[in-house]
């Protein structure tokens, strides 16, 4: 039997019981909850960027998605509350709609 010692979505169990197999699970406290979601981030975006096709990288922004929305909840925040943020930011600071790519800046 594989051992992935990882975080899974909720459904997963379902799916692994349809199959007919038997498997283990637990359910996590908060603080390792956190822990584990950072890492399953790490693991999506790196998924993300060696996608070779649009149709699978939305797919694995999705999965990021899913993540952020996790994890603003665990931060006491609604995801509208994180996009109000991403909002402010980009007014103050602008967005990566221009594609600038900032060579150098020379201090005098």
């Amino acid at each position: 039997m594989p051992i992935y010692n990882k975080l899974v979505r909720d459904r997963i169990p379902e799916v692994i019981e349809e199959d007919g197999k038997k498997f283990s699970t637990r359910i996590l406290e908060t603080e390792e909850y956190i822990k584990e979601l950072k890492k399953k981030s790490f693991e999506e975006l790196n998924e993300y960027v060696n996608t070779q096709n649009d149709k699978d990288a939305i797919e694995e922004l999705a999965d990021l998605l899913e993540i952020i929305h996790a994890l603003a909840e665990c931060h006491g925040a609604s995801f509208e509350t994180v996009e109000e943020v991403r909002k402010q930011k980009a007014e103050k600071r602008g967005g990566f709609k221009e594609k600038i790519f900032l060579i150098e800046v020379k201090d005098e």
